[in-house]
């Protein structure tokens, strides 16, 4: 059998390459948008932003630094790189995993959480002005649905793993 990159190409016809450039154009616009409502209205990146978010949103407001990068879909280097920042800045804290000498943890800490309390009214409103309020009820949840599978499938795929993802975070 051959493998997948040596099999002729499935090129995408009319209305896929159609619904394949409006994603990326969608997906870019959006993402260039919400960077720069952080950046002209927030003290933090969208990317530090999430990771408050992801934080904030779990037990004891921590996470290992594998879960962490894995969650965000960042490479592990991008993830170490971010939460040093935050560090540097008192907004999150990381320490060993109690138990185990290799497993890095990050935790959120208090002016971490009052930054994201003070600050997720000015995202939220990006995002409804971006994403939210230019999609129906039904378009939001069937775009939801649509990325949770796009997600799942990319997770379940080792090819979509690329080293930099491999790459030991103390996990």
């Amino acid at each position: 059998m051959k493998a997948a990159h040596d099999a002729p190409p499935r090129w995408l016809d009319r209305g896929q390459q159609r619904s394949w450039r409006a994603y990326l154009d969608g997906n870019a616009r959006l993402l260039d948008a919400l960077d720069r409502e952080h950046d002209a209205h927030l003290s933090v990146s969208l990317p530090e932003y999430e990771v408050l978010v992801r934080l904030s949103e779990s037990p004891e407001g921590a996470l290992r630094m594998s879960v962490l990068a894995d969650g965000l879909a960042y490479s592990r280097s991008r993830t170490t790189h971010t939460v040093r920042r935050m560090e540097d800045r008192g907004l999150v804290r990381r320490g060993a995993v109690a138990g185990d000498g290799r497993g890095i943890v990050c935790s959120l800490t208090d002016a971490g959480r009052s930054m994201l309390e003070a600050e997720a009214p000015a995202h939220v409103a990006a995002v409804r002005r971006y994403l939210v309020d230019v999609l129906t009820d039904d378009e939001l949840a069937a775009l939801g649905g649509i990325m949770a599978k796009v997600a799942q499938g990319c997770a379940a795929d080792p090819a979509s793993r690329g080293p930099s993802s491999a790459k030991s975070l103390g996990d």
